[in-house]
């Protein structure tokens, strides 16, 4: 089993150009699953039934496992099932008929327009009153590492990216200068699954990369920067797990509340939707191949429009 479960990750990798982070996720969920059908009594795939799927989904919610990852075990069992019958290693595709927990599906955080507003502006206000950097950007930077002055650049554009243009952190942080189109104000975004799409930005957004571009990337540049827009303090690409670090001292900084750079995600489509934009345009600038991730941004809207009913409206 243990060549079935190699051979399947590197289906999701080559084949399915799934991330590192989807194919980390999917075979431990398939070594879970494998594990209990040995103790089920399965000395083989073969053996593997519906009947062994169903029970382990019941164990998985027995323990208290969310139905979010529930969902996504359910869902990381049918793809290697449907898998496994191609190859020829099941004589069926025993998990086609499983069913997935109803995943709860809780409303995104959003920032107003006017606290979006105030955060992109904490950088700029931070370095004309010369109040330094907020901890997590100054953690980051520590002893030996660029002027402060290039972070505050570095971080000004990834705020204007990350809200202008509703663009993953991922995204973002893989981004390369050659990858921004300044005549059209436009990124290329490689998205999920390598799917590539253009997304525009706004005025803000290409101030500061003109800023970033000017005086600040080339105080941060090594030989080892490559072709990456932005960098981290000692000059290489700047990873994700530090800019969601960025983002959460920025929010501190200018006392908004705390969103992540998904939340800024979040914020940019629920506005767009707000100032009228059409829901398949938002589809195709967010990258979601499936309208039904998009249209949650609509329920965002209707409970805002819900809350302020109440606190305004004299028979709410």
């Amino acid at each position: 089993m243990r060549a079935a479960v190699d051979d399947f990750a590197d289906h999701l990798s080559r084949v399915r150009n799934r991330s590192a982070h989807t194919v980390r996720a999917y075979v431990t969920d398939v070594v879970s699953l494998l594990d209990h059908a040995v103790r089920m009594g399965c000395v083989d795939l073969p053996g593997m039934d519906l009947a062994v799927l169903r029970s382990w989904l019941a164990r998985q919610r027995t323990m208290g496992t969310a139905r979010t990852t529930l969902a996504r075990r359910a869902a990381a069992a049918r793809t290697f099932s449907a898998w496994a019958h191609r190859a020829g290693l099941l004589t069926a595709d025993v998990a086609a008929p499983l069913a997935s927990p109803r995943a709860q599906r809780a409303l995104p955080t959003v920032l107003r327009a006017d606290q979006a507003a105030a955060l992109m502006d904490a950088p700029a206000q931070a370095a004309d009153r010369d109040t330094g950097l907020p901890a997590e950007t100054e953690a980051e930077a520590g002893a030996g590492a660029g002027p402060p002055e290039a972070v505050l650049l570095r971080d000004r554009l990834l705020l204007e990216l990350l809200y202008g243009t509703g663009v993953r952190i991922s995204e973002a942080c893989g981004l390369d200068v050659t990858d921004v189109d300044q005549a059209r104000r436009v990124v290329r975004v490689l998205g999920k699954g390598g799917r590539e799409r253009a997304v525009p930005y706004g005025v803000p957004a290409q101030r500061a990369l003109d800023a970033w571009l000017d005086a600040g990337r080339s105080a941060l540049v090594t030989p080892g920067s490559g072709g990456a827009l932005l960098l981290g303090a000692r000059g290489g690409r700047l990873n994700p797990t530090t800019a969601r670090r960025i983002v959460a001292g920025w929010t501190a900084a200018a006392g908004v509340p705390r969103v992540t750079p998904h939340g800024l995600r979040h914020s940019a489509a629920t506005h767009l939707l707000e100032g009228g934009a059409d829901l398949r345009a938002v589809q195709e600038l967010l990258g979601h191949s499936s309208l039904a991730s998009t249209q949650i941004y609509t329920h965002v809207s209707v409970e805002r429009l819900r809350a302020a009913y109440r606190q305004a409206h004299p028979r709410a």
